[in-house]
């Protein structure tokens, strides 16, 4: 029997991303997939720019953006016009991706599987779970490899990033509640003759809508359509151009000509939930764990944040000790995250599918007039974008996030993401998430030199956690004071000191205001060991 810390079920983009934490902690892990290769279509599209945030601690973020689509813009077309509104041209302050990339998954895991490659860790492919005997202390899985050779592998922990029909999740007994939604819809990677490039396209009418995205690789278009309800097809029945012409007529007026079709196929959507995202030594992540339209493209992205809320978890329970409690805020931050998206794609869908008169008149009349109107404030689009790029998502509920004594009444609290703040005088960690983006902890340490005595911060040291000091003693006093600047937004004040503690997935766990470090060294004791 052979053994591992950590048996990874399935390589797709939540799989690859949870293996990449992983071994970037340190960690022994394995990764297997019942598929002989990646994907080579675009299942999912677009990157939200918290994913590439929590990408960037891998490495890989900057060649995703490279080969990636930054669009800004949409045309609505509806009754014969067709009008061009701004998405996303902000500028947000607080992170380095202010934009929606669009990507293709088939690249997204190529860039993955590169790193892991890199790092000397391959994927397994055409290896299936086939069992699973889970306890507290440890887990037993039982492989079947393509030569028919079945192998049993000993792990401290099964992570089952396997998909909608996830075989980690039916082996652990994990219920999977919710229900399909009535409809068929056509996926399709082509060419298409007639639209404008550079913006996504969305062609509205009263039977539903049409959408074409920007792609690039490997077609230029990703279109994505609703059959008509009446029409009832096998999710894998063949799919000719033709078909998908002739649907793609009805919203267009024939004005779009499709050719060159790279991939097409039916497809059937979902909404459901894990009732649980642990079992004992088994968890789940990505659509394992929810599935639900790719309304507001939050699928993948979710996954991948479920990996890394998940990753380093795993890694301090392996290497520092942490107790159960720490696995155990896993489902209690990621679950009511889970639910929050479904809701949201679940109200995104009904809206774009729904064949009550009163929401097609919305649809077809009242929309395409209100929607330039509405994105044409600033604040709307941030507002917006901000509500679906993810980088709202706050844990503020979790046993994680404490709020120490004299913290400020401005800035993040516990619980939220870390912004990305400018660092002026800090050489090449010239903002906060550069500063903090090696694995591990990070905590932040504010205020005059004399507030912080060698004697106390010594009683910080722990493994996988490093110690910054943002306002320097020997700092000149132009940089003094544009760090001063920085460390305000963050709520701290530079004169009377102050603290905050980084989780490795990028969010506070504790803050403080002064220079006392009793409430943070019993944080640090209770969640990183003596």
């Amino acid at each position: 029997m052979s053994a591992v810390e950590v048996l990874v079920v399935g390589a797709g983009p939540t799989g690859l991303a949870m293996a990449g934490q992983l071994a970037a902690l340190g960690v022994r892990v394995r990764v297997v997939d019942r598929s002989l290769d990646r994907v080579q279509e675009s299942r999912a599209l677009a990157i939200q720019p918290r994913t590439l945030e929590v990408l960037a601690s891998l490495g890989v973020t900057d060649e995703m953006v490279a080969v990636g689509n930054r669009t800004v813009r949409m045309c609505l077309h509806a009754r014969g016009r067709a009008r061009t509104v701004p998405l996303f041209d902000l500028g947000l302050s607080g992170t380095a991706y202010p934009y929606l990339l669009f990507l293709s998954q088939a690249e997204t895991e190529r860039v993955l599987g590169e790193h892991l490659a890199a790092v000397g860790l391959d994927v397994e492919r055409g290896v299936e779970l086939v069992g699973l005997d889970g306890a507290v202390d440890g887990a037993v899985a039982t492989l079947r490899h393509g030569d028919g050779r079945v192998e049993r592998v000993a792990t401290r922990y099964v992570v089952g990033c396997d998909g909608a029909h996830s075989a980690v999740r039916h082996l652990a007994g994990i219920g999977f509640e919710g229900a399909a939604y009535p409809q068929t819809f056509v996926l399709a990677d082509l060419e298409a003759d007639g639209l404008d490039t550079g913006m996504a396209h969305v062609f509205l009418s009263e039977r539903g809508m049409l959408f074409f995205f920007p792609l690039g690789h490997p077609a230029t278009w990703r279109l994505l359509v609703m059959r008509p309800p009446a029409e009832v097809v096998a999710p894998d029945a063949p799919v000719t151009v033709d078909e998908v012409q002739a649907l793609a007529d009805t919203y267009t007026d024939a004005t779009v000509r499709l050719r060159d079709p790279v991939w097409m196929t039916n497809f059937r959507l979902h909404h459901r939930a894990a009732s649980r995202y642990r079992a004992e030594s088994v968890f789940l992540a990505g659509d394992a764990a929810h599935i639900h339209s790719p309304a507001g493209a939050q699928g993948m992205n979710t996954g991948i944040q479920d990996a890394a809320n998940l990753g380093w978890k795993l890694a301090q329970a392996l290497r520092g000790g942490a107790s159960s409690a720490l696995l155990d805020t896993y489902g209690t931050e990621r679950a009511p995250v889970g639910r929050m998206v479904l809701r949201f794609s679940d109200r995104a869908f009904t809206v774009a599918t729904s064949t009550n008169p009163a929401v097609r008149f919305a649809r077809t009349r009242i929309a395409p007039a209100l929607i330039p109107v509405v994105l044409a404030s600033r604040f709307v689009r941030a507002s917006a974008f901000r509500r679906v790029s993810q980088l709202g998502i706050t844990y503020r509920n979790s046993p994680l996030s404490v709020e120490g004594p004299r913290r400020s009444r401005t800035g993040p609290r516990s619980g939220d993401r870390l912004p990305d703040v400018p660092l002026p005088g800090t050489g090449h960690a010239s903002t906060l998430h550069r500063l903090t983006s090696t694995p591990g902890w990070h905590l932040l340490l504010c205020g005059p030199a004399a507030a912080w005595h060698a004697g106390d911060t010594a009683r910080l040291a722990r493994d996988q956690l490093t110690v910054h000091r943002l306002v320097a003693p020997d700092a000149t006093e132009a940089a003094s004071t544009s760090a001063a600047q920085a460390l305000r937004r963050l709520g701290l004040d530079p004169g009377a000191g102050g603290l905050v503690l980084v989780r490795p997935d990028g969010h506070i766990g504790y803050r403080a205001g002064g220079a006392d470090l009793t409430g943070l060294i019993a944080y640090l004791e209770r969640w990183l060991g003596p």
